[in-house]
């Protein structure tokens, strides 16, 4: 696959909290540092993306005295996993890792600010209406298909490809530069949302060099 110069890159949270040594880290996931600084360099359009929760948000099960990852609560938009306390705004663990080297990112989006409704995709909040603006920065400049990295796969990085496909762009995730909460069934789940959105899952390496 040839990368055009129309082509972007989508960077999700890669946060000190969602990597090992934080709050809410994902195995392996500063593994796939070194590869996406690599990828980054080829593209000429990269965004980042970045949660920013305000302290006491609905998805901290600190918020609701009760147990993270095991426990759920109902909210307004559906069933809301609960999560340690993670990318509370203005904390180090909210900021972006350090060895993340991407100099020519275009755009950090901020996500899950909001303190009454979680935001997994960098399209939407969860309840699928809510906007990012993301959608029309891309669309104003022409950026139509884009190819997804980072943290976790079966949750951000998931929910923005599908977000992405569910409002006609091209949505390509990039499997070995990603990595996985794996709650019970959250990888097959999301394995099969892909499939059936027509969403590819790549290697970095079928990316061809210029």
């Amino acid at each position: 696959m040839s990368l055009l110069p129309t082509d972007a890159l989508l960077v999700i949270d890669m946060q000190l909290d969602f990597l090992p040594g934080g709050s809410l880290a994902v195995v392996d996931g500063d593994s796939i540092l070194p590869g996406i600084n690599a990828l980054a360099a080829r593209f000429e359009h990269v965004i980042l993306t970045q949660d920013w929760h305000p302290r006491g948000h609905i998805s901290f099960a600190s918020t609701h005295g009760l147990a993270p990852f095991t426990d759920t609560i109902e909210a307004p938009y559906g069933t809301q996993t609960l999560w340690p306390d993670h990318c509370i705004q203005g904390t180090p663990g909210a900021e972006l890792h350090p060895d993340l080297n991407i100099p020519h990112t275009e755009l950090i989006l901020r996500k899950g600010f909001r303190t009454g409704i979680d935001s997994y995709s960098a399209f939407t909040e969860n309840d699928g209406t809510t906007p990012t603006g993301l959608a029309g920065y891309l669309r104003e400049r022409g950026l139509m298909r884009l190819f997804f990295t980072g943290v976790a796969y079966d949750f951000c990085v998931g929910f923005s490809a599908l977000a992405a496909a569910r409002i006609g762009f091209e949505a390509i995730v990039i499997e070995d530069l990603s990595r996985a909460v794996a709650l019970p069934g959250t990888v097959d789940k999301t394995n099969a949302a892909f499939a059936a959105a027509g969403i590819q899952r790549i290697s970095a390496t079928e990316l061809a060099r210029p």
